[in-house]
């Protein structure tokens, strides 16, 4: 009776595991700088602490070629207030320790309990005080390397989204730069279709006061009128997109879009590029973008799943003690004389799953060979974007340069009509005309200078920031 008491405590204790924990504060925000990123830390002008790899990733420096500094103070803004930023971080935390907790699978388990028991035997006439101390160690061979490739799988992963991490902090960064150069866009714009509206109110007034005396026809009348209604319209709607546009910018750099009047943009004429964009790149630069680096990951680690696939085949190989002090009192609760223990070691094989081992097999090849497709495909997006934005750079700067000299055009037409209504040769509604057309080309300019500097971010986002 006494043996079976003792076998029965032992396996009720086994499941109460008193096992110490031991967990280093991480903090999320300070994960390990990825290895391609160490040399560049100390080159960065931007010392932020843990938070140097975040502005390796987007080459911070790069962004000074613009001259501007309310667009650097909001690109370092977002950086460290982006909510997409810090999700993306916490998701390489979880990755991490997903990581760490496929590790645990490759050491042994080890657990320990106390047990007290106040105990009446059958045969006895009082009640007797016990004391029982169960123990265990479990321990799954990896002689295969089953678990160790399971460990590299998840690693993997853990890598793939630090490349995640950072293709985010490059598609944030160039969304606040170009954000931050459409508003200074249609603050520019905003501000000469305004010219350009007082200039038809002017027209029109003219032509009421020409049309009163006869000099003017109504169709003309109308005709002004209408233009007046287009210019007016056309304002609402740049006013329209610029709010929008100020509110996805707060978001962007994690501001409530309530607080959009505080922000500061530098006026359009004060911003130049002066930074060197190369007329051409080599496709040895398709390797260092994020997503190409992040279809690789994936491909090793569906390589890696397809041999634990093959390894489900093989046995597991345990291999298990047991040991159980049993004594009547505390003070000897851990002698020798009241030990009961057990050493076993055992192989397993699973004989009949139903075919879910082959299936399962079957399952990580068509994996792998889904993933390598997408890895080919990841490479061929990688160039035609490159080459779409070096096309936009070189094609945006030649259109640039002819609408330049086409406002140059317009600028000695409205000076020579300047000096033709100084002497009097034509008329005051003769000289707004000319000036609206002016105004008119200088909103290209202002459209096409921006949109030449959108490029240059375009680019800089396709090579990964290795500008």
């Amino acid at each position: 009776m006494k043996k079976i008491l003792t076998i029965t405590l032992l396996m009720s204790l086994l499941s109460m595991n008193i096992m110490p924990a031991f967990a280093k504060s991480k903090d999320t925000d300070s994960a390990k700088t990825p290895k391609q990123f160490k040399s560049m830390i100390n080159k960065s002008k931007h010392q932020k602490e843990s938070d140097d790899y975040k502005y390796a990733y987007i080459n911070i420096n790069w962004w000074d070629n613009f001259n501007d500094t309310n667009l650097s103070s909001y690109i370092d803004k977002a950086i460290k207030n982006n909510y997409d930023l810090k999700m993306a971080t916490l998701a390489v935390e979880e990755y991490y320790q997903n990581t760490k907790i496929q590790f645990a699978n490759q050491l042994p388990t080890i657990g320990a309990g106390f047990a007290p028991n106040y105990t009446k035997m059958p045969s006895a006439s009082s009640w007797d005080w016990g004391f029982a101390t169960p123990a265990y160690v479990n321990y799954e061979v990896d002689i295969f390397l089953k678990n160790r490739d399971k460990t590299k799988s998840s690693k993997k992963l853990y890598e793939a989204s630090q490349l995640d991490e950072r293709a985010a902090y490059i598609s944030v960064a160039s969304a606040v730069g170009t954000t931050y150069l459409n508003i200074v866009r249609l603050n520019k714009i905003i501000e000469l279709q305004k010219q350009i509206v007082d200039i038809r109110q002017d027209i029109y007034d003219l032509m009421l006061v020409s049309n009163r005396e006869g000099l003017v026809s109504t169709a003309d009348t109308v005709r002004a009128n209408k233009n007046l209604v287009a210019g007016q319209t056309d304002l609402i709607e740049l006013q329209k997109q610029q709010k929008q546009l100020l509110h996805s910018f707060a978001v962007l750099i994690g501001e409530s879009p309530e607080n959009v009047s505080e922000l500061k943009f530098t006026p359009y004429d004060q911003i130049s590029f002066t930074g060197n964009i190369p007329a051409e790149i080599s496709t040895d630069i398709i390797v260092q973008r994020p997503d190409f680096l992040r279809a690789e990951k994936m491909v090793e680690k569906a390589g890696i799943d397809v041999r634990v696939a093959r390894k489900e085949f093989l046995p597991s190989i345990n291999l298990t003690g047991i040991a159980l002090f049993n004594a009547a009192d505390i003070g000897s609760a851990w002698s020798t004389g009241g030990m009961l223990g057990s050493l076993a070691a055992g192989a397993m094989l699973p004989i009949f799953t139903g075919g879910r081992r082959l299936a399962n097999l079957r399952l990580q090849k068509t994996t792998y060979e889904r993933i390598l497709q997408e890895y080919y495909k990841t490479n061929l997006t990688a160039i035609q974007e490159i080459n779409d934005a070096l096309v936009a750079v070189k094609k945006d700067k030649e259109k640039m340069a002819e609408t330049i000299k086409q406002a140059e055009l317009e600028r000695e037409d409205f000076n020579y009509n300047q000096k033709r209504y100084d002497q009097g040769t034509i008329s005051r509604l003769d000289l707004i005309q000319v000036q609206e057309n002016l105004l008119s080309i200088d909103k290209l300019v202002a459209q096409q200078n921006i949109e030449c500097m959108v490029d240059y971010i375009g680019l800089y986002k396709s090579v990964g920031s290795k500008l």
